[in-house]
């Protein structure tokens, strides 16, 4: 029998939640800029299954990477760390 390769998690904020059953979270990261040396933030929008459509604009949430779903759409909702105000 074979073991699974662990699944990558990323904590983001969501930004949309427009469509149904699905969630737009951005992460954000800080990278070191090549020449400079600056940090500076970047952002990656990750478009998530949210099977309850529970999430809300603002929300802090967990996200783990699954088989694909749909064309774009290969990550799914964990939990919900933290409600917007």
């Amino acid at each position: 029998m074979e073991e699974r390769n662990l699944r990558k998690e990323k904590i983001g904020l969501v930004t949309s939640n427009k469509m149904d059953k699905s969630v737009v979270v951005s992460v954000e990261r800080k990278v070191k800029h090549p020449k400079y040396g600056k940090f500076v933030n970047k952002t990656t929008k990750f478009v998530a299954h949210d099977e309850a459509n529970t999430c809300n604009v603002g929300d802090t949430v967990k996200i783990m990477e699954t088989r694909p779903i749909s064309k774009n759409k290969c990550w799914r909702l964990v939990e919900v760390m933290e409600r917007a105000k």
